[in-house]
């Protein structure tokens, strides 16, 4: 019950004639100070258990046997093999229990336990041809509570040789697959065999995106809301769709869609602190880009790119215009790759040792065959660096393990799985 104010008055004058009863002393002439010594020690209390919660230094670490120097403008870099060789993987995910699982297009998925790949069986029936095959793998971010663990495939149209971009979760028992579920499938079936996108990212809602790319054959399905082709989809984690997606309600998109005018996403990553989804697409002939992703918007493609026409070299959009602040309702990118850079594979680098890389975006690149590192400064672009340049191969995949540590997957028959450590000093 509040006190009134005649009650507050009455209190503070017994406390005073209290202590006007008292014998004054020394300890006494002091006591006003008393009472700030407890906050003082909470204080500093307050301070050590603040100190406590930092994440300490990393422990210096030895040069791992076999490693090959390499270098950027930030950081000396040891590069070491880890596992392989593969037949085209395509990615790689990192189990709790310190194994791995390493996707190969061809439709085998490899389970690497100390350096040694077994394959997994019980997968999906998956079409491997051109740049199909089986493709993203991905954990549930509540992975060891749920034990799904999901891939992203070309999935094959009965009777006929055209495909898809599907989608499917399951359980790992041993070196099987078990309670496989399809959980989504683009609505529509293609030939051509090309730009299935097919990067699965996790937000931090539990639901996650699914780029699917435009297919390679009628650009102007990426414009078509009606078309899974050209977009990023958000899902919930069994294939629903969120109710509070940017299009439900709206007859003329598909509930599924998140962004659409996307051409081929092939990297494209959450960064955990700042919240924000960076994506890196394909474009033509050049005009490859980097853009936040978010609810809704139109990214342009094919009314807008800065890529060119394979067989004329003449710019490739659709309208005269290469500027995308002259086409209503099309976000411009954040940046484009200046030279060329074929995407695939993104990672933003938080924590481990790379301290001169916190929130910079490493890109991998397939013709460029390196890395390019992107200094993020508010939704900016300031500084591009490109890294271990013609030393590993087409890149496919880069992502940061729970070491702190970044892995690098290359495209090739042969491919190996290398792991990228800052050097000591």
């Amino acid at each position: 019950m509040r006190k009134s104010l005649e009650q507050i008055l009455m209190w503070s004058l017994v406390v005073a004639l209290m202590a006007g009863c008292q014998s004054p002393s020394p300890a006494l002439d002091n006591g006003p100070e008393e009472p700030d010594e407890p906050d003082v020690v909470e204080e500093e209390d307050a301070d050590e258990e603040e100190d406590a919660e930092e994440e300490p230094d990393p422990e210096p670490r030895e040069r791992p046997e076999g490693a090959v120097d390499h270098t950027s403008e930030e950081h000396e870099l040891w590069v070491t093999e880890v596992a392989g060789p593969f037949h085209h993987p395509w990615a790689v995910a990192f189990l709790p229990d310190g194994r791995m699982l390493v996707t190969e297009r061809r439709g085998n998925l490899m389970l690497v336990e100390d350096g040694e790949a077994t394959e997994v069986d019980g997968l999906p029936a998956i079409r491997a041809t051109n740049q199909g095959g089986l493709l993203d793998v991905s954990l549930h971010p509540d992975y060891e509570e749920s034990g799904w663990i999901y891939l992203t495939y070309s999935k094959p149209e009965e009777g006929s040789q055209q495909t898809a971009t599907a989608v499917a979760r399951a359980r790992l028992d041993g070196t099987s697959l078990t309670d496989l579920e399809e959980i989504f499938v683009q609505n529509r079936y293609s030939g051509a065999g090309r730009h299935y996108g097919s990067r699965i990212v996790w937000l931090e809602d539990g639901t996650f995106l699914v780029s699917i790319g435009d297919r390679g054959q009628e650009p102007p399905r990426a414009q078509d809301t009606e078309d899974h082709a050209g977009s990023v989809l958000r899902l919930n984690d069994d294939g629903t769709v969120p109710s509070d997606n940017p299009f439900v309600g709206d007859d003329d998109v598909l509930d599924e869609i998140y962004t659409y005018g996307n051409r081929n996403i092939q990297g494209m990553a959450l960064d955990p602190e700042t919240g924000v989804v960076w994506a890196a697409d394909h474009g033509p002939r050049g005009g490859d880009i980097l853009y936040a992703i978010e609810a809704g918007n139109n990214y342009g493609w094919p009314i807008f790119t800065y890529g060119m026409d394979y067989q004329t070299g003449e710019p490739m959009s659709v309208t005269e215009t290469q500027d995308p602040d002259e086409l209503p309702g099309v976000v411009a990118p954040n940046h484009q790759f200046d030279p060329t850079h074929p995407p695939s594979g993104l990672v933003i680098v938080r924590g481990g040792y790379f301290e001169n890389w916190q929130g910079d975006v490493l890109v991998g690149g397939l013709r460029t065959q390196e890395i390019r590192r992107l200094v993020v400064d508010g939704d900016e672009i300031s500084h591009e660096e490109a890294f271990l340049s013609d030393d590993l191969g087409r890149i496919r995949d880069v992502r940061q393990g729970p070491d702190g540590d970044v892995y690098v997957l290359p495209d090739r028959n042969d491919g190996m799985l290398y792991r990228v450590q800052a050097a000591e000093e």
